[in-house]
């Protein structure tokens, strides 16, 4: 559920990956990086740059 969160909080707010991460509950960018990439196929930042882009993110 937090990696939910996560994801739409990149997708909809200008907060930072650090902040976003924080408010998950990860004390560390890096270890939110390679959850979110585990969990997602792609690195936040990555996936925040192409929801920019709504043809390409599946629904």
């Amino acid at each position: 559920m937090a990696m939910i969160l996560a994801a739409k909080r990149l997708r909809d707010s200008g907060e930072s990956i650090a902040v976003v991460a924080g408010r998950v509950g990860y004390g560390s960018e890096f270890a939110f990086a390679k959850a979110f990439e585990r969990e997602f196929g792609v690195a936040p930042g990555r996936y925040r740059k192409d929801s920019e882009n709504p043809e390409l993110i599946a629904v």
